[in-house]
């Protein structure tokens, strides 16, 4: 009994869900307590390999934690008005089951936080806080539209690299031959092309009075809510798939044969979401009951579709505002606050 007992807890604490190191954005900052490379054991969440990477990159870890920060940030922004808004909870698993349940709603989560880590890491090295990292200078010489590469360019592939290596980890641990991981593994990567795919150029002009004789340009990122933006659409057009042996490998092709082929850059999921209109604490799920919605819409923050058809109640609330303020030189400016009712809705 006892080497059975043993045996469960080595497994238990070998596999890691693969999105748990987003626990990390609830750390405080990591800076102070991350004084030398033996502290990254006690860091909750990670798997054995991202405990390594955090060993020989400690410096580095503030950025991941930001990368756990921004994704969360960005998912809140972007769901913020359908029935699954990326509420969070206290344990490890930030969104609970919702993010390992291989749904669509999975896909977003994971292509999000591998472009967040990509994205917090780049610009880190674009500001000089990593020791291993600057800017990018590969590219030099003139452009085919005639202006001067210089600069320092934002430097993606360092940030691709890191992403890749910290956060398809898990996945990889667990086998390709899993359906889950191939998904993972799928839409992590979807969302670092999400950044790549939309880097744009920025250039500063140079000559006598500002004349732009001689143009210098150099790569950066998008902000990150376009990435956000980017990822949402891939969200609402994901592929459902399906494992197909094919020789000796295991692929996800589209479970229908009028799915059209899915690419590189799409999200792909293995099962459909629940309906998520009620409340599941053992799976995250917080419900719609309560919500505010809107009475005269007819898209995801409408009554109808956010409270389930379970109806609505309709209060009065009074909001304060500032109103009729005028400037007075110099320099200050006065308003009266304007009192007025406001209906609002929320779900039964």
């Amino acid at each position: 009994m006892k080497i059975v007992q043993l045996y469960v807890v080595l497994i238990s604490v070998r596999y890691v869900p693969a999105v748990t190191w987003l626990y990390l954005a609830k750390q405080p900052s990591l800076r102070g307590t991350l004084r030398d490379s033996r502290a990254c054991e006690g860091l909750k969440g990670l798997a054995e390999e991202q405990v390594r990477i955090c060993q020989r990159q400690v410096e580095a870890m503030d950025s991941v934690k930001r990368g756990a920060e921004l994704a969360i940030e960005e998912c809140q922004h972007q769901f913020y008005n359908r029935r699954w808004n990326c509420s969070t909870l206290q344990g490890l698993q930030v969104f609970g089951k919702v993010a390992i349940q291989g749904t669509r709603e999975s896909a977003f989560i994971h292509a999000l936080s591998s472009a967040g880590l990509a994205f917090a890491v780049t610009r880190a090295c674009s500001r000089g806080e990593l020791e291993k990292c600057g800017c990018d200078r590969k590219i030099r010489g003139v452009s085919l539209e005639g202006f001067q590469w210089s600069g320092c360019s934002d430097n993606l592939p360092y940030g691709i690299a890191f992403s890749q290596a910290f956060v398809d980890n898990p996945e990889r641990s667990r086998g390709v031959s899993s359906s889950r991981a191939l998904m993972n593994l799928h839409n992590n990567e979807a969302g670092r092309k999400a950044i790549l795919s939309h880097m744009k150029v920025e250039c500063k002009c140079h000559g006598v009075s500002g004349s732009c004789e001689v143009r210098t340009c150099w790569k950066v990122m998008p902000p990150f809510h376009k990435v956000g933006s980017v990822l949402k659409e891939k969200f609402e057009g994901a592929t459902e798939v399906q494992p197909k042996r094919v020789g000796s490998r295991k692929l996800l092709v589209p479970k229908s044969s009028r799915f059209k082929p899915y690419t590189a850059h799409d999200l792909v999921y293995l099962v459909a979401s629940p309906d998520f209109c009620v409340r599941d604490p053992r799976s995250g799920v917080p419900g719609t009951t309560g919500r505010q919605c809107n009475r005269t819409s007819h898209a995801t923050d409408g009554c109808e579709l956010l409270c389930c058809g379970r109806g609505f109640r309709t209060a009065q609330a009074e909001v304060v505002q500032r109103c009729s303020c005028k400037f007075h030189w110099c320099c200050s400016v006065t308003c009266k606050q304007c009192r007025h009712l406001l209906e609002v809705h929320t779900c039964q």
